[in-house]
Formats: C-alpha cells, sequence, structure tokens
C-alpha cells in the first residue's frame, strides 16, 4: 500500500519596503561601476548608498519587516559594494597606502573566506553575520574614500584593518562554535537560543 503525502506549498516571502531599499542600493552600487571614482557624482552615489544600508535595517527593525530573506539580501548587497569599492577605489588606495598593509587585507580576506566557507559546509547556504564588529567594519571601510585625500590615510586604514580583522575572526569564531545559524546574532558573547 502507498500512503501519498501531500507536501504544503512554502510560503514564498513578499519584497518588503526594507527590501526593495535594499535592492534600491545594489543599484546604485552598480552605478558606482561606471561613475568615475572619487568625483563628486561617484561620492553623490555613495553616500546614497550608505544612506540607504543604515535605512533598509531600521526601517525592517521599525515596521516588523526582518526577514531572513532580508538578512540575507543586505548581505549580498554589502559584498556587492566592497567588491565594487575594491575595483573602483583599488587604484587610488593602491597608490596611497604602503605595500605592506596589503599582505594584512590578504589575511584578512582569507579569514573571512574561511569563515564563509565554513558556514557554507556547516550550515549548508551562505552565511554571513550582522555582528556588532561586522558593522562597525562596515561603516569604517565606508569612510575610507573620504579619508584617501589626507595625512591620516593610512593610520586610519590600520585602524580599520584591526577591526577587520577582529570582525572577521569573531564570525570565523561564531561559525565553529554554534550549531545553528543565525544572522543577526551581534556577538560571540551572546548566548545560543
Amino acid at each position: 500500500m502507498v500512503i501519498a503525502v501531500r507536501r504544503q506549498p512554502t510560503e514564498k516571502h513578499r519584497l518588503n519596503t526594507a527590501d526593495f531599499i535594499t535592492l534600491f542600493r545594489i543599484a546604485g552600487t552598480l552605478a558606482l561601476v561606471i561613475l568615475q571614482p572619487l568625483s563628486t557624482a561617484f561620492f553623490c552615489v555613495y553616500v546614497l548608498t550608505g544612506f540607504t544600508d543604515v535605512l533598509d535595517g531600521w526601517i525592517a527593525r521599525k515596521a516588523n519587516m526582518t526577514s531572513e530573506f532580508g538578512a540575507k539580501l543586505d548581505s549580498i548587497a554589502d559584498l556587492l559594494f566592497y567588491a565594487v569599492m575594491l575595483l573602483s577605489v583599488f587604484p587610488s588606495l593602491w597608490n596611497t597606502l604602503p605595500k605592506g598593509i596589503w599582505y594584512t587585507v590578504t589575511v584578512v580576506m582569507m579569514i573571512r573566506i574561511l569563515a564563509y566557507l565554513i558556514a557554507a559546509i556547516k550550515y549548508r547556504m551562505f552565511a554571513s553575520l550582522h555582528t556588532y564588529l561586522n558593522k562597525l567594519t562596515g561603516m569604517a571601510v565606508f569612510l575610507i574614500p573620504f579619508l584617501l585625500i589626507t595625512k591620516y590615510a593610512v593610520g586610519y586604514c590600520r585602524a580599520v584593518l584591526a577591526v577587520a580583522a577582529a570582525a572577521s575572526l569573531e564570525e570565523l569564531a561564531i561559525h565553529l562554535h554554534r550549531q545553528t545559524y543565525r544572522a543577526n546574532i551581534k556577538s560571540i558573547f551572546q548566548k545560543e537560543r
């Protein structure tokens, strides 16, 4: 005897206001590719994308629109933004920063990639965390283009790298330690529920 089991259809996520703001940030990030780096138009779009990065999360929390989809979309938008910044601003950074700093950048990126790989294997999906250190890193990285033309560029970039290293190590430790994925964990010290 064969018993047929009817599967309930999974509910699709409907895009909400916060998701549309994140999609707008993705569009703005892609526009940065065609704009002259560090030009007025570049900085206008750059500031707008930074504003939408803060706005989407704030609206999602205030309007109770938070979702796993929104968290993943936000992480994808962040990674895309960093990739575009690397392509757009990298030549200026390469010429401004001492070559030794790039070794540290490579190590931090390898730690971050290792954290993503471990999370992908462990949770069977792309997993990026929204920790306080990751948010601080994002804000600090966002300010780099504004400081490139100052005498503080090298010192500031070293400080950003220290924060980014701590954030990457924390994310790696969280993925190694935790049994379940929770995108909105704030710190390694936050207890698992």
